[in-house]
């Protein structure tokens, strides 16, 4: 009889688990769905409000290039990151640490409008402000 009431107990133990296991995926999902939305959000962006594209990492936004004073970078176009030294590196941490926090995601767009790679070092840095920037709001 009490194997009985331990196998009873396991499957309901397994059935907690599942669920809360499940649960837990799903709102993973929910947040990337939400993700996506948001980012199809910013490319049917009018562009008429600063808001809009100020904070907008799409190049679909404006075909404006804006230089924030990174003339020197022009020197890395079509160069891949995975090629740069440390020199090009330290010329991208210094106009990146420069920037007010507001013209990081402008900054970005216009990197990838003159075909520039941001280098692996300082990107995870740069996409943390962006986000943050957009969090704020």
């Amino acid at each position: 009889m009490n194997a009985i009431w331990i196998i009873v107990i396991a499957t309901v133990l397994v059935g907690v688990i599942a669920a809360l296991l499940s649960r837990y995926t799903n709102i993973g999902r929910q947040t990337k769905e939400e993700e996506i939305k948001a980012a199809k959000a910013d490319a049917e962006c009018c562009g008429m409000h600063e808001t809009c594209e100020k904070d907008s990492l799409l190049t679909a936004v404006s075909k404006d290039v804006e230089y924030y004073n990174d003339y020197e970078l022009d020197a890395y176009i079509g160069v891949p990151c995975e090629e740069y030294d440390k020199e090009a590196v330290v010329a991208f941490e210094e106009v990146f640490y420069t920037l007010r926090s507001e013209e990081v995601a402008g900054w970005v767009r216009s990197l990838c409008l003159r075909n520039i790679e941001l280098p692996e070092q300082i990107r995870d840095e740069v996409l943390l402000v962006v986000s943050e920037r957009r969090i704020k709001k």
